[in-house]
């Protein structure tokens, strides 16, 4: 009697799935291999990819190998002149320039391992590409095709001569061929579209496959004539208090404070749950410290509640935190839906390492909030430019700073580098700090505070970058509303364009999480 046969050990197993991290190595030595005269892609780049448009990155696995991939991003290509270059359509590979609102998905690298050609790899991730673009309801797949046998015929003809004969199946080109076998249609010829593709004689042709599911009456996107966003940011009295339940009453009276202008985001200052230890007896900062963090759930509880309440998004402004027998300090992010974030400090003062022992974070965040993506950078973290420009580039549209400094000079650092983050990266920025005194806190002896919200330097926003901000050094708060449209054509139109016009070839920053 014959043994069963086990199916098993012959079958093989192809995923098409999202790029991830890992497969970052084995993609770049695909590069190297599928285009041996041209520039591979480097880490840089497809971590950009992945931390902005993760689902337009796809990858084909075979049997735990990595044999094909593909990127892209997406664009209004209206605002786009018809003879760009890849480097303009790309943000020189970065894809820093991708629209969430934009109409066309634009495809700018697909590559197939050569000893798995001929099995339909290039044919599935372009089958992913348009059922990404059927799910997200987009216009059409725009992409700029090499054409690398033209030159071959370069002396017999022109290009758009080689393009015709290529349609017509007279010519094979194993581009142009794949792509109007995959129902891509003719736009037209641009010249120098990639610098290093010299098979093609650095010709390209614009391609385009239209989505006839397109449902132009079914709003995907909305477009406003602004989108304004309220914020309150709180100048918060360091006082002497009795109980958790008179921080509570503090706390909360803000909380309604910021909730009677409709507001967005209420936003609390750093570590300003050190009023707490106004009412215990321990002197030594390090182990004042400890009892500090005893009372991390209360804290969580409360601005859960009043976020809750007040249906208001709240910055809770910075706890110390034990975590592993370690001290963070650690920003929350209450939402109003009653969820929780957390941006754990990553930069740490050499006062707060010296006197409570305090461990940095590794991760730079960005949250989704009903109000679009922010970032939370506490004190000393926006001291350090590259964090907010890393931040910017996941989407963030606000960075909110909660902050506690004892002097002018030391206010003024994070002041100043508040407001040329706001430049640099086209974002709004807010302050909120700790003003008054805690008498008998040991390491907590006076406070310097002007609180405010920040907006870039140009004709659309108040003149002078100040959305509003707090008297110095006295209790009280600050309205002020930023609006996310305009922010949103400053990035495309301002008189400068600090996103688009970084130096990508001679610079870039390396996120290393």
């Amino acid at each position: 009697m014959s043994k069963k046969i086990d199916m098993s050990k012959f079958e093989k197993k192809m995923i098409i799935r999202n790029i991830e991290p890992a497969d970052f190595d084995d993609i770049i030595e695909m590069s190297k291999v599928c285009f041996p005269n041209m520039e591979p892609w480097e880490r840089e780049h497809l971590q950009s990819h992945v931390d902005i448009f993760p689902e337009g990155q796809f990858c084909v696995e075979y049997d735990g190998e990595i044999i094909g991939s593909c990127s892209s991003l997406i664009i209004n290509f209206d605002e786009y002149d018809d003879q760009h270059t890849w480097d303009e359509i790309t943000d020189n590979g970065y894809i820093t320039n991708h629209d969430y609102e934009g109409y066309n998905l634009y495809g700018i690298e697909v590559m197939v391992h050569p000893e798995y050609r001929r099995m339909k790899i290039g044919h599935r991730l372009y089958e992913a590409r348009k059922d990404l673009a059927r799910e997200l309801n987009l216009k059409s797949i725009i992409i700029g095709g090499r054409i690398p046998n033209y030159f071959k015929f370069a002396k017999e003809m022109t290009p758009r001569k080689y393009v015709e004969e290529v349609t017509m199946h007279n010519i094979y080109d194993p581009v142009l061929t794949f792509q109007v076998m995959n129902g891509f249609t003719m736009k037209r010829i641009n010249p120098n579209y990639l610098e290093d593709d010299r098979a093609s004689l650095r010709y390209a042709t614009l391609m385009e496959w239209n989505n006839i599911d397109y449902r132009p009456t079914i709003p995907k996107r909305q477009f406003k004539t602004s989108f304004p966003v309220r914020i309150t940011t709180i100048q918060y009295a360091m006082k002497k208090i009795s109980s958790f339940e008179d921080f509570a009453i503090q706390c909360e009276y803000y909380t309604d404070v910021a909730a009677s202008y409709h507001s967005d985001f209420a936003v609390f200052p750093e570590i300003f749950t050190l009023q707490l230890l106004s009412f215990l007896p321990e002197k030594s900062p390090s182990l004042a410290i400890r009892r500090l963090t005893e009372f991390t759930e209360d804290y969580i509880e409360l601005f859960t509640n009043l976020a809750i309440k007040y249906n208001v998004n709240i910055i809770g402004g910075s706890h110390f935190v034990e975590e592993e027998g370690k001290i963070y300090n650690i920003a929350y992010l209450f939402r109003r839906d009653g969820t929780i974030e957390k941006q754990y400090k990553l930069h740490i003062t050499p006062n707060e390492r010296k006197f409570w022992g305090i461990s940095g974070g590794n991760h730079v965040n960005v949250f989704d909030t009903d109000c679009g993506k922010i970032a939370i950078q506490i004190c000393y973290d926006i001291e350090f430019p590259e964090l907010a420009r890393i931040a910017v580039d996941k989407g963030a549209n606000i960075i909110f700073t909660p902050f506690c400094t004892d002097d002018r000079q030391g206010y003024l650092r994070v002041r100043y580098c508040s407001q040329a983050r706001a430049i640099e990266n086209q974002v709004y920025t807010v302050l909120s700090g700790t003003v008054g005194n805690l008498t008998d806190v040991e390491n907590m002896d006076i406070q310097y505070a002007q609180s405010g919200i920040f907006s870039p330097s140009d004709f659309t926003f108040a003149r002078d970058g100040i959305v509003g901000e707090c008297q110095a050094n006295i209790e009280t708060v600050v309205v002020g509303d930023v609006d996310l449209e305009i922010l949103r054509r400053n990035r495309r139109a301002g008189s400068v364009n600090q996103l688009r016009d970084r130096r990508h070839d001679i610079y870039s920053i390396n996120y290393k999480q």
